[in-house]
């Protein structure tokens, strides 16, 4: 259609060669499946797989694998794996499943468990890394990469077992792995946040791995560091890990909520510093450069405190106001990292909470150049007023987490999934945004799920010239999809008219 109205334009001889108005977005809720009710036992919904051969979603939450129909969300099978270990997420290319399951014991290697996704049968069972927390596939497909988290046994035990993070690669056409990519050595890897007293090849835990749409670089996510990691999927070895920075709420446009016993939702600039932290990562391309999306989080091991704590002391030189600062309503219930920020007395002079509360958009080098800022709190504070969980205020917010991106007649468009949002309502909140110029990035709407609760893991796709995303939201265990179509907005929809208008004029005329 866009063609044909520039084209009756430029017939008409009006214009030389304009852009159609920001479209709006419509969505609806095609059907919904509620995992608790497969009676499988432990099982929850959490990362969805499409599978276009056979029009299908799989599902993974912890006991297993739930296939459903995408057309009807009816269950097709429940693919049981409990015997391994915890399924943490599913990936499907070229008629194979992969699902990366954690043994028993995180600490010690877990596997990924080969499907043939057509008739179910389990096919080759591949060791890799401890706690393989994601798995996806290179986009020809030939090669399998897989997050080994790496987690401590004891969260709040340095001194616990804690085995090295990795990624491996798997060779599909072997089905074997052919290097496990490590931290040990790499650029960058010893400068970015690091727990203190550990080594950056233990420390380094990969989240989330996000392929360029060349095939040449893998992005991995390390959420408690602040970092990417780059891999280059040539030598399948890290080059760099890429430190993100922290935001400044101090700045107009960026303010935080930091508090859940000021009464509301009031987004406010504050002298503190958010560290990026980002869970899902995700890549595309726009004006020929790679650019690299990111729900930012925020993670901890436990360890954090709030400012009004007596172990934490604020510098006087740089927080005078430190007394007032510390109640409650003010500063007083914001978690913070106990570690960063700290003078040589052991004072903080500067706070660092987890997470931006933000998306972000930054180029290969994971320079930032779009943020989302204050956009999250501010909407749904001014949207819901009444229903939005001002509990979380004070630790990392509504917690973006989930992420998927789709073109969508031409245009990307981002999918932000909020962990914590309408939780009175028990209703999920997908934020929407059109980020076909990085640059120019815009919300469009938020989409409103009531029925499901934080949203764990979003995938997108097309069929049959329709544009679809699933969501797997692991707080009320359920899977449902969304039909997305765009629309031109109300002066690109005079301009349709007028084109046609036109259109009739000039053959009338013929």
């Amino acid at each position: 259609m866009r063609t044909t109205i520039r084209a009756a334009l430029l017939c008409a001889g009006l214009v030389s060669m304009p852009a159609l108005a920001a479209p709006a977005v419509l969505w609806e809720k095609v059907w919904s499946y509620d995992h608790a009710a497969g009676n499988a036992a432990g099982q929850k919904a959490e990362i969805p797989a499409y599978d276009p051969l056979n029009d299908t979603l799989w599902v993974a939450g912890v006991s297993g694998v739930d296939v459903l129909n995408a057309r009807t969300g009816a269950l097709i099978r429940h693919i049981d794996l409990s015997a391994l270990g915890d399924v943490n997420s599913v990936a499907i290319r070229n008629g194979v499943a992969a699902v990366a399951i954690a043994a028993p014991d995180h600490t010690q290697p877990g596997v990924v468990q080969l499907f043939n996704s057509n008739t179910f049968a389990a096919a080759e069972r591949i060791q890799v890394g401890a706690l393989p927390d994601m798995v996806t596939f290179t986009p020809d497909g030939s090669r399998l990469l897989v997050a080994n988290e790496g987690e401590r046994a004891v969260m709040t035990d340095p001194s616990s077992t804690d085995p090295a993070g990795s990624v491996s690669v798997i060779d599909m056409s072997s089905r074997t792995v052919v290097a496990t990519a490590g931290f040990a050595g790499v650029a960058g890897s010893d400068s970015v946040r690091l727990f203190p007293g550990k080594a950056a090849a233990v420390d380094l835990e990969p989240e989330y791995i996000a392929v360029s749409p060349d095939g040449s670089k893998a992005y991995v996510s390390l959420q408690e560091a602040n970092a990417v990691g780059i891999l280059d999927l040539a030598t399948n070895t890290f080059t760099e890990v890429k430190s993100l920075g922290t935001k400044d709420y101090s700045l107009p446009g960026q303010g935080i909520d930091p508090s859940d016993k000021d009464g509301s939702v009031a987004v406010r600039t504050v002298p503190v510093k958010g560290m990026y932290m980002p869970d899902t990562i995700a890549t595309y391309v726009a004006g020929g450069q790679t650019y690299l999306v990111t729900a930012n989080e925020g993670d901890t091991r436990d360890e954090d405190v709030r400012i009004k704590d007596k172990s934490v002391r604020l510098d006087p030189s740089i927080f005078p106001d430190a007394a007032e600062l510390k109640k409650d309503e003010n500063l007083g219930r914001l978690t913070i990292s106990p570690f960063d920020g700290l003078n040589a007395s052991g004072e903080h002079e500067a706070l660092y909470s987890y997470g931006s509360r933000s998306f972000s958009i930054r180029d290969a080098n994971g320079d930032l150049v779009f943020d989302s800022g204050d956009d999250f709190e501010r909407l749904l504070g001014e949207r819901f007023p009444d229903i939005f969980d001002d509990g979380r205020s004070d630790n990392k917010g509504p917690e973006p987490e989930g992420l998927a991106l789709m073109d969508v007649g031409g245009r990307m468009l981002a999918f932000i999934g909020f962990e914590r949002t309408l939780e009175k309502l028990a209703t999920a909140v997908i934020a929407i945004y059109d980020i076909t110029d990085p640059l120019q990035s815009s919300f469009l709407d938020f989409i409103v799920s009531p029925g499901d609760l934080a949203p764990e893991g979003l995938v997108a796709f097309s069929r049959d010239g329709g544009y679809f995303l699933a969501v797997s939201s692991e707080g009320s265990d359920t899977t449902s999809l969304f039909r997305i179509n765009l629309v031109p907005e109300p002066g690109g929809v005079a301009l349709v008219l007028t084109a046609l208008g036109l259109l009739g004029v000039i053959r009338r005329k013929r």
